[in-house]
């Protein structure tokens, strides 16, 4: 395959992501090795990191990006099949700040693709689309490069967690990994700390063939509230197919959203660092912020997406992040990048330093009444225009509430809030709800259902 042949559809607004056999292949792979390198290369770095999940075609296609990278002069460490975090924690060890991972994420098994990071930054948005403009225009280094395989990586990610977290008491967990990469690291981890673990959906199998790993979707958490419920446990922790996001179910098998963990997390880092800011994206609760608030932070809300989280992190010097996909960044303690498993470790040791139940300790923060990310379909490249129109027409609409336009239009009133935004990955708005109590989340849902049929007639939020 000529570099010519790369599609640009593969390059997405926060990864490099295709389908195997038609959009991605090990060719493709090679040319993506060529251009992060050489992107890498004018940063000044010549040596990358590179994992991969438990996909079937995660092999091939990490080799052939190793090989891409040795032809543009980089060396590079392998360090074989690991969590996303992982390959994270190893450009810190090895103080390269660069390499790529490759992972479908929560994606179907026919999928995969690549998280890439040069010299400290997560590649987002212009980013990525730069490595394909790179790959079409034939600026690539040159060279002959080298490959170390690295196998002790995970033996030093597990040390320093544990140096760093220490549990004042053994809890009983349930860890569902739905058979993706983090099933093969999390409960050795959980173990060395301290827990008693039942495993569920453990092995690493890229055919997922127990449920989707994806902790933001209630059908795949079933099996874990089920498990929790009979078995006494403390906690049920879930993770994404490479484990990079965090499903929490408390001891009364209630799914913990990620927004109301971010609200325990953010007392317990601002009970050491008062006053610091707490990064949030749009979609979270309004109650988040007044937790913020309440513990003595800066609420910051920023636009979705963990790559932007993280820009705006660094941005801010905040000690903690987080979003409601489920992906947290702590900087406190830890290197500030987003990882489900260590993640997980902190609330442990949160709970476990607390005499109560985690259900009565959650039930401690404020919740309201909410729905799901709904998902309005429209044609092809038409999201943003609409997103200008919808824009417009809610400010002139809504003057008494307070509006934010950094990610779509959040539309906040006292007892709660709206938000349409467009998706970055699929022609969708992406539209939620949250209020007090059920009135008001009709009320405010019904405002919105007006706000979409002034701008386009026939757009309706699904049920």
């Amino acid at each position: 395959m000529s570099a010519a042949e790369v599609p640009a559809s593969i390059f997405r607004a926060y990864d490099i992501r295709g389908v195997v056999g038609k959009t991605l292949s090990a060719e493709v792979a090679y040319w993506v090795g060529r251009a992060v390198a050489s992107e890498a290369r004018d940063r000044g770095v010549e040596q990358l990191v590179v994992g991969r999940d438990g996909r079937h075609s995660s092999p091939e296609l990490a080799a052939a990006i190793a090989s891409g990278m040795n032809d543009s002069g980089c060396d590079v460490v392998d360090i074989g099949q690991a969590p996303t975090p992982i390959m994270y924690f190893a450009t810190h060890e090895l103080q390269t700040g660069s390499g790529i991972a490759v992972t479908g994420s929560h994606n179907p098994p026919d999928y995969n693709g690549m998280k890439v990071m040069i010299a400290g930054d997560t590649l987002s948005g212009k980013a990525i689309t730069d490595l394909y403009e790179r790959i079409r225009d034939g600026r690539l280094h040159t060279g002959s490069g080298k490959v170390e395989q690295r196998t002790d990586l995970v033996d030093l990610y597990i040390r320093r967690i544990c140096a760093d977290i220490r549990p004042q008491r053994p809890l009983h967990l349930i860890l569902d990994a739905g058979n993706g990469v983090a099933g093969a690291i999390a409960p050795r981890l959980f173990r060395e700390l301290g827990c008693s673990v039942e495993e569920l959906y453990c092995d690493v199998d890229g055919d997922f063939p127990n449920h989707h790993p994806d902790p933001a979707e209630p059908e795949n958490l079933h099996t874990l509230i089920e498990r929790v419920k009979s078995s006494g446990a403390d906690l049920g922790l879930a993770f994404d197919g490479d484990g990079d996001r965090l499903g929490v179910i408390d001891s009364q098998g209630k799914i913990i959203w990620p927004d109301r963990q971010l609200m325990l997390y953010a007392q317990d880092v601002l009970s050491r660092r008062p006053g610091e800011a707490v990064v949030f994206d749009v979609k979270c609760s309004m109650h988040l912020a007044r937790v913020i608030e309440a513990a003595g932070g800066q609420p910051q809300m920023s636009r979705t997406g963990h790559s932007l989280i993280k820009a705006t992190l660094r941005a801010s010097g905040a000690p903690l992040a987080g979003e409601m996909s489920g992906h947290t960044f702590f900087v406190e303690r830890w290197y500030g990048f987003d990882d489900g498993i260590y993640t997980g470790a902190r609330l442990i040791e949160i709970v476990a330093a607390d005499g109560r139940s985690s259900a009565e300790i959650f039930a401690e923060l404020p919740e309201g009444v909410s729905t799901p990310e709904l998902k309005v379909k429209v044609e092809e490249g038409e999201q943003q225009q609409l997103m200008e129109a919808l824009i417009s027409e809610g400010e002139r609409r809504f003057p008494e509430a307070t509006i934010h336009t950094i990610d779509g239009i959040r539309v906040e009133w006292p007892d709660g809030w709206g938000l349409i935004r467009a998706s970055n990955t699929t022609p969708v708005l992406v539209v939620r709800f949250e209020a007090n109590d059920d009135q008001g989340l009709a009320r405010i849902r019904g405002a919105f259902e007006e706000l979409l049929a002034s701008v386009k007639p026939g757009l309706e939020i699904p049920a």
